[in-house]
């Protein structure tokens, strides 16, 4: 995976305000390759402590890493079952907040 990818991949997911939540597709759009989320995952797998990758989450609204979980309540974020309660209210899209 290219180093450039995954740097804007991270400064992206830096962005992200607490208690709200994005996905692997919004980032990937963000950086200009719509159809590649799960190199945006991959990416997310290997990042720097400083970038908060528990707020990046399926599109579907469904945690990807359970462990994230502690972390997300910690925000202020409610999770039931895996998945983020009030996702849409939630979520923030980089294409429009940026």
């Amino acid at each position: 995976m290219d180093e450039i990818f995954k740097k804007q991949v991270w400064e992206i997911t830096k962005l992200v305000p607490k208690g709200k939540v994005t996905s692997y597709g919004a980032i990937a759009k963000a950086v200009g390759y719509p159809n590649h989320s799960r190199h945006v995952g991959k990416a997310m797998g290997g990042c720097p402590k400083d970038v908060p990758a528990h707020r990046v989450i399926s599109s579907s609204g469904t945690l990807s890493v359970p462990e994230f979980q502690k972390k997300l309540e910690a925000e202020g974020i409610v999770v039931e079952n895996f998945r983020i309660k009030n996702f849409k209210k939630l979520f923030w899209d980089p294409l429009i907040e940026l």
